[in-house]
């Protein structure tokens, strides 16, 4: 989350684990008929047993581990222009709540806001409201735990909705961070629209983005352009080379001045291992 114009530096969660057991018979070649139909039903009452006694949880553990040779949120860098390494974990419920941690490493500014580290802690509710249309609301808290010089902490609420069309998906959101400190007592405003799509038969997916952000954290305020809102966008391609292991390249852009290493275009690499 972007926090300070003074200091030009800004911004801001899951694979399931399940595990079976099936157990294993070990006939002996000499055995006989009767013998080997009462270990076929012992076997069958075991499972049906563990079966009985074992439900699949409600609970799910996702996560995820990346490098990323810039980290970029809503156009400007975190880091410098630099590489970072990113990570998260999260819970979920099949009654659609959950709730994570993600974090990312960053490059400390000439003013030492937000410190080495951003953690974003999270919290909401997913489901599908009706066939095909999925709704997300939650709050985000933007928390920088090594940061020396004033509260960059920020705390934004965010709703919004999916739709799948086919292979594709359609996404529209709105976040809105309330007056706070950290914001120099002001509002910030921030919507945007997500398309995906799964190029088919191939591991490959491409997607793309364009956000608007009106207030305190609109980069033509952040880099002393304007008072003016402005945009953000990006078009990207991930390649699943496994299950879990995966690399991507996006274009991303953002009005206001360009400023080498934070609004400055450019092509962020991912290499990301999810579990």
């Amino acid at each position: 989350m972007l926090t300070s114009v003074r200091g030009l530096f800004a911004a801001s969660v899951f694979a399931g684990l399940a595990l079976a057991a099936t157990p294993a018979l070990a006939e002996e070649a000499a055995a006989d008929e009767a013998n080997a139909i009462v270990v076929t039903e012992e076997s069958s009452s075991d499972s049906e047993s563990s079966d009985e006694t074992d439900p699949p949880s409600d609970f799910t553990i996702t996560g995820n581990v990346a490098l990323v040779t810039d980290y970029r949120f809503r156009g400007l860098s975190y880091s410098g222009g630099d590489f970072a390494v990113q990570g998260s974990i999260g819970v979920s419920h099949s009654s659609g709540l959950y709730a994570g941690l993600w974090a990312s490493s960053l490059e400390q500014d000439v003013l030492d806001i937000y410190g080495s580290a951003e953690l974003d802690i999270y919290a909401g509710w997913t489901g599908e409201v009706t066939s095909g249309l999925t709704a997300d609301v939650g709050i985000t808290l933007y928390a920088y735990p090594n940061g020396s010089f004033g509260d960059a902490d920020i705390w934004e609420p965010y709703a919004s909705l999916t739709a799948a069309i086919g292979p594709a998906t359609a996404k529209l959101g709105v976040n809105y961070a309330w007056n706070q400190d950290s914001l120099g007592g002001s509002d910030n405003f921030y919507v945007y629209t997500d398309f995906g799509v799964g190029i088919p038969d191939t591991p490959i997916s491409l997607s793309a983005h364009l956000g608007y952000t009106d207030g305190v954290l609109s980069p033509n305020v952040l880099t002393l352009t304007s008072g003016d809102g402005g945009w953000d966008y990006a078009l990207g391609a991930t390649w699943n080379i496994t299950k879990n292991l995966s690399i991507g390249a996006t274009y991303t852009g953002v009005d206001g001045t360009s400023i080498n290493g934070f609004s400055d275009d450019t092509v962020v690499g991912t290499l990301k291992l999810s579990f």
